[in-house]
């Protein structure tokens, strides 16, 4: 649907939410399809060069020729604020806007994306109209899925991939890239492994796989809590799509259905009648 330059798009921004391993990259790829869209990553790790395996960075297929920004360009070892993306994300919509194209803000950094919002006196809020979708999912399924999705990323390379980053000197984990959940797990097991028998190397690796599990579900609790105080403290008027249903038939023929059915007819909807200045009529799903 090529109807990106319509008047009542101007100054309007989309905004996906969630907990990370959501479907928020899918969700605004398939609303950028259907409105003409480009996509802003919101993810403080994504923003970095490389990891993408550890970062889980949409891959070019997954991109669907929509175009992405902020989406790597950072050196891995620099330091990229919460103000630094403000500074970025503003640029990238106001070029998208000028093209007549649809932003479409998505990511799992609510720190960041609190910051463009409320940031300097609220300056964007004032200048843009916003619409943000929440796809929420019942944490103990989530839970379960974001295990799996670990065991994904082993398969797909993650182990290696963070030794890429490893300094046999350097055991800082809070600058840069390094910080991202995947990294600083397998420090004892980079150092070790030369030292240990196979079966203490295979004991080492396995507790470095279940702490990624650990602090990647402590991360989705840390969202979660942040969306629900940007809802009720801060007064952003969010629409909730519950996708539970949808993760209950990942892996199975059902689930792509589903994923239309419940995401992202409601998304078009919500969208839809934002466009057309309906957007206070619109409830959760």
């Amino acid at each position: 649907m090529d109807s990106g330059k319509l008047p009542g798009r101007k100054n309007k921004v989309i905004f996906i939410m969630g907990a990370t391993g959501t479907g928020k990259t899918k969700l605004a790829v398939d609303l950028a399809l259907h409105f003409n869209g480009e996509i802003i990553n919101s993810d403080k790790m994504q923003v970095y060069d490389g990891l993408d395996i550890i970062t889980n960075k949409a891959t070019l297929t997954e991109r669907a020729g929509v175009p992405h920004h902020l989406l790597g360009g950072v050196p891995q070892t620099a330091d990229f604020s919460a103000e630094d993306f403000r500074r970025d994300a503003i640029l990238a919509v106001d070029s998208i806007i000028s093209r007549g194209k649809l932003p479409i803000i998505a990511g799992g950094s609510n720190s960041f994306i609190q910051a463009l919002v409320d940031g300097h006196d609220g300056l964007f809020r004032a200048k843009f109209e916003l619409c943000f979708i929440w796809i929420d999912v019942e944490l103990l399924v989530l839970f379960q899925f974001t295990g799996h999705r670990v065991d994904k990323m082993v398969e797909l390379g993650l182990v290696e991939e963070a030794r890429g980053v490893f300094n046999i000197k350097d055991d800082d984990y809070t600058r840069g890239v390094r910080r991202a959940i995947g990294v600083s797990e397998f420090d004892k097991y980079f150092r070790e492994e030369n030292r240990v028998t196979d079966d203490q190397k295979a004991g080492i690796l396995a507790e470095a796989i279940e702490q990624v599990k650990v602090n990647a579900c402590k991360l989705v609790t840390s969202q979660l809590m942040k969306i629900e105080r940007l809802r009720v403290e801060s007064g952003w008027d969010v629409k909730r799509l519950d996708a539970t249903g949808v993760f209950l038939k990942r892996g199975s023929p059902e689930f792509e259905g589903a994923w239309m059915e419940m995401v992202v007819k409601p998304a078009l909807d919500i969208v839809s009648r934002f466009l057309d200045g309906e957007s206070e009529d619109i409830k959760d799903f």
